[in-house]
């Protein structure tokens, strides 16, 4: 009989969780703050693409996001090497960063990382990108971890 109670109970579980969903759809969705970094360049297209991709995806969703590139990442600010790289079941990687320019989405290249591959402030700014360095980065974390209070 025990049993019996407690299939009972667990059958209704769905039911309450599919509720809770249903009213936690209907309270208004606070933006949020994502701050990406990669490090994934023109070796690996797929991941080399994600922080941008997902980036668009947010801040189309009414989120802010900043980007962070360093390491390989950096390479990818070269418009020869955005027409290059397309990612598996995407389009070349130009038209995501097109479509972060158009979004406002402020992409930080690490200087270090971008004066030891040749980047330069023109490959930079065709993107609306800028020079970042550690302090940037940290400042950028605490930026995405604040709580928007609008």
């Amino acid at each position: 009989m025990e049993r019996r109670g407690l299939l009972s109970r667990l059958a209704f579980l769905p039911l309450a969780a599919g509720a809770a969903a249903g009213a936690a759809a209907q309270e208004p969705k606070k933006p949020l703050k994502i701050m990406f970094k990669s490090a994934w360049g023109s070796d690996d297209p797929t991941k080399a693409a994600f922080a941008f991709l997902h980036g668009n995806a947010l801040a189309e969703a009414g989120h802010t996001v900043q980007i962070f590139l360093l390491g390989e990442a950096v390479s990818l600010m070269r418009a020869s090497v955005a027409h290059a790289v397309v990612p598996v079941g995407w389009p070349p990687l130009v038209e995501a960063l097109s479509k972060v320019t158009a979004n406002k989405i402020q992409i930080y290249a690490c200087g270090a990382c971008s004066r030891a591959r040749g980047i330069t402030e023109a490959d930079l700014s065709q993107w609306g990108a800028k020079f970042g360095n550690p302090t940037i980065f940290v400042s950028l974390i605490e930026w995405a971890d604040r709580v928007i209070t609008e």
